[in-house]
């Protein structure tokens, strides 16, 4: 009886947005949420889809990335955009909600729709019985899994494919760097240019070690308590162990002269192409517990880097994910468990639009396939596209990512900065209308 139906484990943003686009399509869904059974040492309310960290969807300009996938799940009758309008409060161009009143909104209308049921249990393993003889199992939990969930999920990708602190530098937007400061060239071999480099002397170094410093820092959650490993430390860590440990360390001069003069430096701060086009830059090293604002002050006082754009800035901190390139399907299928799929953050996506958006995309994919009908990822033009395409291209490093344009194909024209985003975003517009004409309504059955 199960088989037309699809488990769902996590009630947060991700699983409540899979089980409304079953729903809608015709598909019946229940809900495993293990609240108020048991809570995570980040949840205090009872109510499904509750917002921890923020109550900010972030920008709802169509021409940011984030924007344009808020319009495409608008337009796909998203639950959670739903519920945000309905519960939004003032905050500029940001769409913000009200937590309380977001959160009791997705409650009422799951635990009312006649083909979602919500069951309060805690899910511990994949094998449990209570998932027995559905059509496909959904694993939505969230980055704070709980332990059990989380060995049973290790122990089917794989423990060395499981992560569990995140550890992201942050990403520059090229054509911001200063190229009269900066060269490309790498380590010993100065006529290639698999990096971009800003030099420093010893006195901008010295500014740069005492800066970071003084920076203020995150104070971590009682659950984002983590013991920091050798090989991903916070520069800010590495820089409190001595005046020296960044210069012998990833700001090491050693093997990169200058390409044209032969300049010899104290340090060199190397930044890594993120695309093919070499449009993004990942700054080699800089994972960081710095707040946003003492980032990009400090960050900007590296020659090159004073007018730097951030695309991304960078963080530490407690976040169950998979490395998605080597254990997911196209359709967020796990390979070594055919049946289980993941949604949400712990596919390596960041943000509550990215994890919202991944359980639409299964939501509507898994419609189709028990119906007997084909729906195909989008395409990577579209903000939704670009996303799961991210996490099926292999990256000696893979990371978890928010929605941006430059996860999407190139424009393939010239244009400046303020029109590129204006062209992506029409780009991904008409690519989204073109695929939901053709795929998303067969999905609903309409």
């Amino acid at each position: 009886m199960n088989k037309s139906k699809v488990a769902i484990i996590g009630g947060g943003l991700a699983g409540c947005e899979c089980a409304w686009q079953l729903a809608r399509c015709g598909v019946g869904a229940v809900i495993f949420e293990m609240k108020p059974e048991r809570f995570s040492p980040a949840h205090i309310s009872e109510g499904l889809a509750e917002l921890v960290c923020s109550n900010s969807f972030r920008s709802d300009d169509r021409e940011t990335a984030v924007g344009q996938l808020k319009r495409e799940m608008r337009e796909a009758e998203s639950l959670i955009m739903e519920a945000a309008e309905a519960t939004r409060v003032p905050a500029g161009t940001a769409l913000a909600v009200d937590r309380e009143r977001f959160s009791d909104y997705v409650t009422e209308v799951v635990e009312s729709h006649a083909l979602i049921r919500l069951e309060h249990h805690e899910i511990q393993s994949l094998d449990d019985p209570a998932l027995t003889g559905f059509g496909a199992v959904v694993v939505a939990a969230g980055p704070l899994a709980s332990d059990g969930l989380a060995a049973s999920l290790a122990e089917a990708v794989g423990n060395e494919r499981l992560y569990f602190y995140d550890a992201i530098a942050p990403i520059v937007e090229a054509d911001s760097v200063d190229m009269g400061k900066a060269f490309w060239a790498s380590r010993y071999h100065p006529e290639e240019k698999d990096y971009l480099n800003c030099p420093m002397t010893e006195e901008q170094y010295m500014a740069f070690h005492a800066a970071l410093l003084e920076a203020e820092k995150v104070q971590p959650k009682d659950f984002e308590k983590e013991v920091h490993f050798e090989g991903c430390l916070p520069i800010e860590a590495m820089a409190e162990r001595g005046e020296k440990t960044l210069s012998f360390g990833p700001l090491k001069p050693v093997g990169l002269e200058h390409p044209e003069t032969g300049e010899r430096f104290y340090a060199v701060v190397q930044l890594r192409p993120e695309n093919t086009e070499k449009t993004r830059l990942n700054m080699v090293g800089f994972q960081t517990k710095l707040t946003y604002p003492e980032q990009k002050r400090v960050f900007r006082t590296i020659p090159g880097l004073e007018n730097a754009v951030f695309e991304r800035l960078g963080s530490i901190h407690r976040n169950t994910y998979v490395q998605a390139p080597k254990v997911l399907g196209e359709n967020l299928e796990l390979k070594g468990r055919p049946g289980v799929y993941l949604a949400g953050q712990v596919t390596g996506v960041e943000g509550y639009v990215e994890s919202t958006a991944c359980g639409l995309w299964l939501g509507l994919h898994l419609a189709g396939k028990l119906s007997g009908r084909e729906v195909p990822p989008p395409p990577p033009e579209t903000a939704l596209g670009a996303l799961l395409l991210h996490l099926r291209t292999e990256a000696k490093n893979f990371q978890p990512s928010n929605v941006q344009f430059g996860l999407m194909p190139p424009l393939g024209k010239k244009a400046n900065k303020r029109q590129r985003k204006g062209l992506y975003a029409a780009r991904a517009e008409q690519a989204w209308a073109d695929w939901m004409e053709r795929h998303a309504c067969a999905a609903a059955g309409q």
